[in-house]
């Protein structure tokens, strides 16, 4: 069985998300992939940051680190950029593929309604 590749299972969590909270902005931030050198270094330039998050869901201050359901890791980078964004009053989730994803928005929604 092979396992579904990062952004095959964030096109799926956007599916979801999209499909249930229509009114909620959510959007990509792209920091990853492969690129030629003059782009990624006119993306750094640009203000570029290795580490952050996926996605955000600015009316709930929601960041979304995407990751396979299995073999995914979390870089250096990844963990400070969640640190500081929870020290500074977001929230940070890590979803193992779209399954899991989308059970932690719905957690982290139960958990902010009390």
């Amino acid at each position: 069985m092979t396992i579904p590749h990062e952004s095959d299972e964030q096109i799926g969590f956007l599916r979801w998300f999209e499909t249930h909270f229509r009114d909620v902005w959510i959007f990509h931030i792209p920091n990853g992939g492969h690129r030629a050198i003059s782009v990624a270094k006119k993306m750094k330039a640009e203000g570029v940051k290795a580490g952050v998050p996926d996605l955000y869901i600015p009316a709930w201050k929601l960041w979304v680190e995407m990751k396979r359901t299995k073999g995914g890791v979390v870089s250096k980078d990844q963990r400070a950029w969640h640190e500081y964004l929870k020290s500074v009053g977001d929230a940070v989730i890590i979803g193992r593929g779209a399954t899991d994803a989308s059970r932690q928005v719905m957690e982290f929604l139960k958990a902010r309604r009390g």
